[in-house]
């Protein structure tokens, strides 16, 4: 049986090494890959490196590098575990892989440059350990979720579930826009409350739930009437925000407010069984004024208070509207941008149709002007009053 040495020197014979100071040259146009082992990559590695620990090589990298002709430059600690990947690899089809002589160690030595990579503690991977394991979101996925901002507009039916699901999947900051109470009839649908805090401010309750959920997300609660002199500086700073209202003037001024800080809208709807979802991405696709340019007469716009809700609706259109979020974040699949979801719970059917950015939209069209933030209650309010103190949320 040949010895480790003579296996290693076979090895190499087979395969292509570049220096450390070749590599560096390389930086930018061809992929690193880090076989080492976690506790290795969280003490430092080369900038924009692909990290799969050598044991999980076979399983992850179709999934992470799918080009088999890209150039890869592969890297361990002193170039041992490299050059049997680069084996691996060239039997698995890539074409263009070379392992890096010397490894990490000699890299570092040299002084060529290397970061120390943001990574979770034990508990964190713990936690987190199913979106680990998903090739598309991984540990570097992870963490963006953490170091990402949410904002929620509305702890209703629609921000209850849209909440849990963002803070149990570890969306680092959400803030939480509301001025209403808890009230019995609430909790119907409204999940982040419960019976204990009837009477209590929404955000304080919603923060409460959040918190004890998961103790990784920061929670920023406004408890304010969002109006138009507060818009651009709630909105601001926010990767994305979840629109859970039930009124036209709302959804108007919020449309407003993101075409100006170009921040996408993950918008949703709800109406005795049936729900709507759908992506506004600022100049990206269509705005809110594209899909409705003028709000419909208040007797075909009744509230959820006039024409009632099914309770679990919004759990179903809250938890999508969760989801549109998770995959803008992390830039996953195809967002709803251009396209309306509508469900219908009775049919229990889905159906969608596309909605096209409107060149003569009279916010985001091609010849409009400055847009200048103002209230629309007196313009497009299809409920007979919006007093100060309701809630933005169904």
């Amino acid at each position: 049986m040949a010895s480790f040495r003579e296996l290693l020197a076979r090895t190499k014979s087979n395969i292509s090494e570049v220096t450390p100071e070749a590599a560096e040259a390389r930086l930018g146009s061809a992929t690193f890959l880090d076989v080492r082992e976690q506790d290795e990559n969280d003490a430092g590695t080369v900038p924009d490196a692909i990290f799969i620990p050598r044991g999980h090589l076979e399983s992850q990298v179709e999934s992470k590098i799918s080009d088999h002709d890209v150039e890869l430059i592969v890297y361990c600690a002193g170039g041992v575990r490299s050059a049997f990947a680069v084996e691996t690899l060239l039997a698995m089809g890539y074409t263009n892989v070379t392992s890096m002589a010397g490894g990490f160690g000699q890299w570092k030595n040299e002084g060529r440059p290397w970061i120390t990579p943001a990574a979770l503690n034990a508990e964190q991977r713990d936690r987190y350990k199913r979106h680990i394991l998903l090739p598309e979101i991984g540990e570097a996925g992870q963490q963006k979720l953490l170091e990402s901002k949410v904002l929620l507009l509305g702890a209703g039916g629609l921000g209850s579930p849209a909440a849990l699901y963002l803070a149990a999947a570890g969306v680092g900051t959400l803030g939480i826009v509301d001025m209403d109470i808890v009230d019995a009839s609430n909790l119907q649908r409204q999940i982040l409350h419960n019976i204990d805090r009837v009477g209590e401010r929404k955000v304080d309750s919603a923060k409460k739930t959040l918190t004890q959920l998961n103790p990784d997300v920061n929670v920023i609660t406004y408890d304010v009437r969002f109006s138009a002199e507060n818009v651009l500086d709630i909105i601001d700073g926010y990767d994305v925000v979840v629109d859970g209202t039930d009124n036209f003037p709302t959804r108007y001024l919020l449309n407003d407010g993101s075409l100006i800080k170009r921040i996408p809208v993950v918008h949703g709807s709800i109406f005795r069984f049936e729900g709507q979802v759908t992506v506004f991405d600022p100049y990206k696709g269509p705005c809110y004024r594209c899909l409705l340019p003028e709000p419909p007469p208040p007797e075909l716009a009744p509230s959820c208070a006039e024409a009632g809700v099914l309770g679990v609706l919004p759990g179903i259109v809250g938890s999508i509207q969760a989801l549109e979020t998770i995959k803008l974040l992390l830039d996953l699949g195809d967002s709803l941008n251009g396209r309306l979801l509508a469900y219908d719970a009775l049919e229990q059917s889905f159906r969608t149709f596309k909605v096209r950015r409107d060149p003569n939209c009279p916010s985001c069209g091609d010849n409009v002007g400055e847009i200048v933030i103002a209230e629309y209650d007196q313009h497009c309010l299809p409920h007979a009053v919006l007093k100060s103190g309701d809630t933005p949320g169904h």
